[in-house]
């Protein structure tokens, strides 16, 4: 009897293991690349109630310490956006993924490129990457667009851009269009408390006195997580915004009253926009890095046009003033934290090159590299020896790189090398996966050819006043070779039709 008991027991447990087991397994698997941003860490917070979450980071450590906080549903992986076998690796298993990156602050030691630039490739990455995974759903947070959009400043264009991208590998993508959003740990909303503190008489220029359409970041949560799954969004580009309309001369004047500060401003009819991002950093401490594309977003009227979500969702949002006075008590109780970005010795540049029309971005491999042989000649000449490249100058045997070919990573549309030695390269290079690829973007508009993770042999300071400026100096030199073919090849075109 007491057998048949303990047996009893023994299945019961089994089956409540069971069920919880299942249970487990029928929690939807969601991805957050950007989980360590301000957005993505209220995001990841709000999915664990209802779902299985993966963060992709830069940081190895942090899956340790997720279990080690007990968090059994909340999973980190290492995914360098950069890296596109690291990011297939981390979107395995997952059915919907957000993406809420930008590439503002610098990314190694020496960073050539625009940011612009930089975004394309991370959004081009996560969108192939996600695409072989067999995600279902790609949900990206990106910015309110003007109805002008032939007129974008930087930061608005590569937004854009960033949505065109990601939309490029058939998996579903819905785009959360929002203006400035209200929180603690928001670049955009802390410029304001800054300047209340440092400056309670303000000169304005007009580019303040442009409307914009704050939401607070809780808002922003919810209306991500809503879009879930929900096909009615799928390949939609949905706008979104508080249910107030102020400008920011409108909204420092609010947050000062809720700081229990006195603040004049005195506008001007000057928009200025350059001087005054130099001196908003110079005043507040923030990177100018930051300040600039917030600054050149604000020459824009940034209004959300129908919320359809929000009324269906029936998330209207809190008030500015709701959401300022949250993000401000919660800035005043939390620990200020250090500057995450450490000073690490490689490098990344990355330059985009028009692509003629009919070529790829296996041909530009090709040609790159002929091109350099016959331009450089006789200094520098370039050798292929059984699937290496070996760059040659004059009167030395060594090469002073060598790069070895990626069959397995390279298709017509996208090309890798792997740094694998030479004069001119450290030997880290190999542990680091050091890289030169070219790649295919929007259409085959453009070719970006890029170097990831490169790490040189030269003294530092010798370095970047040498090798750097004589990559970037070929860089534009090709490119000018790209444009100018493209440009001929147009003509015969047009040539021809009119014929």
């Amino acid at each position: 009897m007491d057998k048949d008991k303990r047996k009893s027991g023994e299945e019961s447990e089994k089956e409540v293991l069971c069920m919880a087991t299942n249970k487990s397994v029928k929690r939807p698997t969601v991805a957050i690349a950007g989980a360590s941003g301000f957005v993505g860490r209220a995001l990841l917070d709000r999915l664990l109630r209802d779902y299985r979450v993966i963060g992709l980071t830069r940081d190895g450590e942090r899956s340790e310490i997720a279990v080690a906080e007990g968090a059994l549903d909340l999973e980190w992986r290492r995914a360098d956006l950069f890296s596109l076998p690291e990011i297939e690796n981390g979107l395995q298993g997952v059915e919907y993924a957000f993406y809420l990156v930008h590439s503002m602050m610098p990314s190694a030691r020496l960073t050539q490129g625009k940011f612009q630039d930089m975004d394309v490739i991370l959004a081009d990455n996560f969108a192939r990457a996600a695409r072989k995974a067999g995600v279902k759903q790609i949900i990206y947070l990106g910015g309110l667009i003007p109805e002008d959009a032939d007129e974008l400043c930087g930061y608005l264009h590569s937004r854009f851009e960033v949505e065109q991208t990601l939309r490029s590998y058939e998996v579903p993508v819905t785009a959360l269009r929002t203006g400035l959003v209200v929180g603690a740990n928001s670049s955009s909303f802390c410029v304001i408390p800054q300047l209340i503190r440092s400056l309670p008489v303000m000169i304005c220029p007009s580019w303040m006195s442009s409307k914009t359409h704050p939401i607070a970041l809780q808002d922003v949560v919810e209306l991500l997580v809503a879009c879930i799954g929900r096909k009615k969004v799928y390949g939609q580009s949905l706008n979104v915004g508080g249910p107030d309309t102020l400008t920011y001369n409108e909204m420092i004047l609010e947050a000062a009253r809720i700081m229990g500060k006195k603040c004049r401003l005195y506008p001007v009819p000057l928009s200025i926009p350059t001087i005054s991002s130099l001196w908003i950093t110079s005043v507040t401490g923030i990177s100018h890095k930051l300040v600039r594309p917030l600054v050149g977003s604000l020459t824009h009227s940034l209004v959300a046009g129908r919320r359809w979500l929000q009324e269906e969702t029936e998330i209207s949002g809190l008030t500015f003033e709701q959401s300022a006075r949250i993000a401000l008590e919660e800035k005043r109780t939390r620990r200020k934290k250090a500057n995450a970005y450490s000073c690490i010795s490689n490098v990344r540049s990355v330059q985009r090159l028009m692509l003629p029309e009919g070529r790829s971005a296996a041909w530009t491999g090709k040609n790159y590299v002929q091109w350099l042989s016959h331009n450089l000649r006789p200094f520098i000449k370039v050798e292929e020896v059984g699937g290496r490249l070996h760059f040659l100058l004059f009167g030395i045997k060594k090469p002073l790189l060598e790069l070895t070919y990626s069959a397995e990573r390279s298709t017509e549309e996208h090309i890798l090398y792997y740094i694998t030695g030479g004069l001119l390269a450290h030997d880290d290079n190999i542990l680091r996966r050091g890289r030169l690829e070219f790649r295919e973007v929007l259409n085959g508009q453009y070719v970006m050819v890029a170097i990831h993770e490169f790490i040189p042999r030269l003294p530092w300071l010798l370095y970047r006043m040498t090798q750097a400026l004589a990559h970037l100096w070929v860089m534009h030199r090709y490119g000018r070779y790209l444009r100018r073919k493209a440009e001929r090849s147009n003509v015969k075109k047009e040539s021809r039709v009119k014929g």
